[in-house]
């Protein structure tokens, strides 16, 4: 199997999955099944609404360009395409980092955020090595 099929898949789970936290930390923060995710209090959630929101934008965006590589390597720009796609899954792959390295308690969310980027951003370097010889 191509390994850019592999990344493509990886890539498009990432954004499955930053696209649900997208809606648990901007439309769901206040929810209480939200709240025992990340382990807030009503009056935490309701002091950091506002932070969550912004972060859960990222999150989203992150997404759409993951699923934007996807699509430009479909489309026939393979290169154009791992890049896009290797961009967004190694900024996915590098804050699940540093969540757990700031806080080893994380190490849970961070397998959550991390995994999908991590199987993208490894296949999606060896298929752009591919591209390259």
């Amino acid at each position: 199997m191509d390994l850019a099929v592999i990344a493509c898949i990886a890539a498009a789970l990432a954004a499955a999955v930053h696209g649900y936290i997208f809606v648990l930390e901007t439309l769901r923060w206040e929810e209480p099944g939200t709240r025992r995710v990340f382990g807030t209090s009503p009056e935490q959630a309701a002091a950091t609404r506002q932070l969550a929101a912004n972060q859960g934008v990222y999150n989203l965006l992150l997404g759409i360009a993951a699923l934007a590589g996807i699509i430009t390597l479909v489309a026939g720009a393979r290169g154009a395409g791992l890049a896009v796609l290797l961009a967004s899954t190694g900024i996915m792959l590098a804050a699940a980092l540093y969540l757990v390295i700031s806080d080893r308690t994380k190490g849970r969310a961070a397998v959550v955020q991390g995994f999908f980027p991590a199987i993208a951003v490894v296949t999606g370097l060896i298929a752009l090595g591919q591209v390259a010889s």
